[in-house]
């Protein structure tokens, strides 16, 4: 096995260069969701396994075989892009007002240069690279993949992913187990009231304050309604009304979202939500209106796997984080579950991606990150495979 990974981890070096002008050009001409398939394509020819298999409509699932029995290990990586205009000042930015301001140019190039050497080295399970569309927006390019039984189809029990995570610090690579990123509902809150001249107020019904006291009552359902052991976020990201300053409007509105890390604690959230919702408009003499839309499900690591990526990524010398969470939210969680194995690994950058947050226009991790992104997802595979069922694995070249 030793000699297996030193061989691999060799080829996987030579493969970076390349990699890394891979990503210069996915950086450079990115897409949007649902618009991936340029992006799959040139994926799809860097790695050279063929065309592969279409997948939620813009992606793409590319096997690459094992001459040994049994189940495939699958890593992903995420093909869209997000609408923001970018302001990093490089010579390969993109100037279309779309932006890789996510790291999914790293992910899908360290992908790509995991795969690439995948190919040199004898493989001890199959391999399948998942290029998903639509993470960054529902429907889920995750959700849509496995609702298609592709997985299945391709015999995949296990799936890795990293992230880039300018939360940790630089090379620092974390494998936590358990839950990793929270649940994330998104809702819509619509008050009616009863709009006027605003120096009547007592003959009015002001919604606008009602959807004030709300937007400061929601915060309950965080902080005295969620056991904070394992926490809760809500945030009102959005706030709509009226159109002068002396015209109390017959409407006002809000979007926001609700972020759980326990998968348990959502019907009770939700209908914390609803009841804290229609009962303060109410108070105000108003009504109000609540939609809610499911997004993504807690995303909960595999305990095992975790634990024996952990041992992976200290024998290749890597900085280990065992205890990173983030009420971040990803798709990702769809493939952790009903059969199949998940394993999210963090790559941190700290503060050398230009920027402190992930879609900021400044986000830019550097080149290195490929590196540290296939190192991880290196890391997730040997986890997968180096259990008692491993039948053994050696080197060939190539």
């Amino acid at each position: 096995m030793t000699e297996f990974v030193t061989h691999w981890r060799t080829a996987l070096a030579a493969e970076l260069p390349a990699a890394i002008e891979l990503r210069h050009r996915l950086h450079a001409d990115p897409r949007g969701s649902g618009d991936e398939e340029d992006t799959a394509r040139v994926v799809a020819v860097a790695i050279g396994a063929g065309e592969g298999e279409r997948a939620a409509e813009t992606g793409r699932l590319l096997d690459l075989p094992s001459a040994h029995p049994g189940p495939a290990v699958a890593l992903r990586a995420e093909l869209d892009a997000l609408p923001v205009t970018e302001r990093t000042g490089v010579a390969w930015a993109s100037k279309s007002g779309l932006m890789h301001a996510c790291g999914h140019d790293v992910h899908l190039a360290a992908l790509t240069a995991v795969c690439r050497s995948a190919r040199r080295v004898e493989l001890p399970k199959p391999l399948v690279a998942i290029l998903q569309p639509r993470e960054e927006t529902a429907p889920s390019g995750a959700q849509d993949l496995v609702e298609s039984g592709l997985l299945e189809e391709h015999d995949v029990d296990t799936v890795i992913a990293a992230h880039v995570q300018p939360r940790l610090a630089y090379g620092v690579v974390s494998a936590a187990p358990g839950p990793v990123n929270a649940s994330t509902d998104e809702f819509e809150i619509v008050v009616h009231g009863q709009g006027g001249h605003a120096g009547y107020p007592h003959l009015l019904r002001d919604p606008v304050l009602a959807l004030s006291q709300l937007v400061v009552s929601l915060q309950q359902v965080a902080s005295r309604r969620i056991d904070p052991v394992h926490g809760a976020v809500c945030t009102v990201g959005r706030i709509q009304a009226g159109t002068a300053a002396n015209v109390v409007p017959n409407t006002a509105s809000a979007l926001g979202s609700l972020r759980l890390m326990r998968g348990s604690d959502r019907e009770h959230a939700l209908a914390m939500l609803t009841e804290i919702v229609h009962a303060t408009a109410r108070a105000y003499g108003c009504t109000a209106e609540l939609r809610i839309s499911p997004c993504e499900p807690v995303l909960v690591n595999d305990p095992a796997l975790a634990i024996a990526a952990q041992a992976w990524l200290l024998r290749g010398g890597a900085d280990l984080d065992v205890d990173f969470r983030s009420f971040g939210a990803d798709d990702f969680a769809h493939y952790c579950g009903d059969g199949i194995r998940g394993l999210m690994l963090f790559a941190g950058l700290g503060d050398t991606a230009g920027a402190p947050s992930l879609h900021d226009e400044r986000f830019l991790p550097g080149d290195d990150a490929v590196g540290l992104v296939a190192d991880a997802l290196l890391a997730g595979y040997l986890a997968a495979v180096s259990g008692p069922e491993y039948p053994g694995a050696s080197a060939t070249g190539s």
